[in-house]
């Protein structure tokens, strides 16, 4: 059986994993994340593909995680322009929901939350002489139209595990953690991919184990009883493309949802996200007809199009691990999208991360090195706000606002100057090594 010591042992390799892993190993600690699938296989790579501050939780007085959200949003656009885009959102106003004033009043807090310098406000829509209103029903005339952003949400994942590798990190997939055991300074955990084992020695074990992170606490002995998580199901539809611009639509739902319709590869229509309570195999979870029928209606209180099931071409669905801060369980959308980063140090340093999203994962990585870092007595400054993520450095080695400002341009440099690589190619930037070897 081989041995490894490592300052931390990383379990789970979502985009919390992988996120802690390249901070930590840019702050100069040894560390291993160990992945019993694959990269971003299960919650980060079935999320709404968005980089977003949460419109919608201003109505649960969550400015706090709104502000937060914002600022995080412009510090990924910069550092990673080529796996994320601005993406303009329009939201017909509907009557029978909330009211246009109400509307209104919460843009001008999205808008001033946080700085913003990358995306233009919002303003209200006149749907009857805009693009976007050509798709929706007659009876949508206006509408109000603000900025977030777009993400590749796997793609995200694996750019901050092959950072903190290039950092010295080890990063395992399809590799088990079992029976970790703590001492009074490192904790030991076997490692089992296949057949083969790997005895680790660390002196910190964080848990980012996403919806299992519950019941890997569970078979650590002797740790007091931690706070519930509630693992809520969000599921999407694929159906063929439902309009011809590149917007995006926000709709209110008169059960007081909110789903996105979001243009996806050119030739589909992206429509979700759905909010179900979920107590099923973790590993085999899957969209239900029910919700199939949801989404179908709720597009087709929007669409000129009518979205039957039968166009449905593809689905997915993941399960959030989320904070259960006492919402009854029939609000499983106005639970907190938040993360909580618990610590103990009775014994070895131990650090859970519970809920959180993809928007604020540089930032719940950052909070959670800065508190490992101490604990180890190892003390290194914050780093990863001002550093791009592998292929994001299309402007010079920091992050620069005009990699999304000015990707057109960026492109038809990069079209004219390698005219043999696909576009797609080069529109994506996942052909960092390649260009290298063109300039050879």
């Amino acid at each position: 059986m081989n041995h490894i010591d490592c300052d931390l042992l990383i379990v789970g390799g979502g985009i919390n994993g992988a996120a802690i892993a390249r901070d930590a190993a840019g702050r100069g600690l040894r560390v291993l994340l160990c992945e019993k699938d694959d990269l971003a296989q299960h919650t980060s790579s079935a999320s709404s593909k968005l980089i977003h501050g949460g419109l919608r939780y201003l109505e649960h007085y969550e400015f706090g995680l709104v502000r937060k959200a914002l600022a995080e949003r412009e510090v990924l656009l910069r550092s990673a322009p080529h796996i994320m885009r601005p993406l303009r959102f329009v939201m017909p106003h509907d009557g029978g929901q909330r009211p246009a004033w109400l509307i209104r009043a919460g843009l001008f807090l999205y808008d001033r939350l946080a700085r913003r310098e990358i995306l233009p406000g919002s303003q209200a829509v006149d749907l009857r002489a805009h693009p976007a209103g050509a798709a929706l029903q007659p009876r949508y005339g206006r509408g109000f139209v603000y900025s977030d952003g777009w993400v590749d949400d796997a793609r995200l994942v694996v750019l901050n595990a092959v950072d903190a590798r290039e950092r010295g990190a080890t990063i395992l997939t399809r590799t088990r953690c079992l029976a970790p055991q703590r001492h009074a300074a490192h904790w030991c955990a076997t490692l089992v991919q296949d057949d083969a084992r790997l005895q680790v020695r660390a002196r910190c074990l964080v848990n980012a184990a996403g919806p299992w992170a519950a019941r890997f606490l569970d078979g650590l002995p002797d740790l007091p009883a931690r706070g519930a998580l509630r693992l809520i199901k969000g599921s999407h539809i694929l159906v063929p493309r439902l309009f011809e611009h590149e917007q995006a639509y926000i709709f209110q739902h008169p059960d007081g949802r909110i789903v996105f319709a979001l243009p996806y590869e050119g030739a589909f229509t992206l429509i979700g996200t759905t909010d179900v309570d979920y107590t099923g195999d973790l590993d085999r979870v899957a969209i239900g007809p029910d919700e199939i029928a949801y989404l179908c209606r709720l597009a087709n209180r929007y669409f000129v199009r009518a979205v039957t099931p039968g166009d449905v071409v593809w689905s997915y669905a993941g399960v959030r691990p989320l904070v259960q801060d006492g919402v009854g369980e029939g609000a499983a959308a106005a639970v907190t999208r938040d993360f909580r980063l618990d610590t103990d140090s009775d014994g070895a340093p131990l650090l859970s991360v519970f809920g959180g999203k993809i928007t604020t994962s540089r930032k719940l990585a950052q909070e959670a090195v800065d508190w490992i870092g101490p604990a180890l007595g190892m003390r290194a400054p914050a780093w990863t706000a001002g550093a791009c993520l592998p292929g994001g450095d299309l402007y010079g080695r920091g992050p620069d606002k005009r990699g999304a400002l000015e990707l057109g341009t960026w492109e038809a440099t990069q079209a004219a100057k390698y005219p043999r690589e696909p576009p797609a190619l080069l529109r994506r930037r996942y052909c960092r090594c390649a260009m290298c070897v063109a300039d050879r």
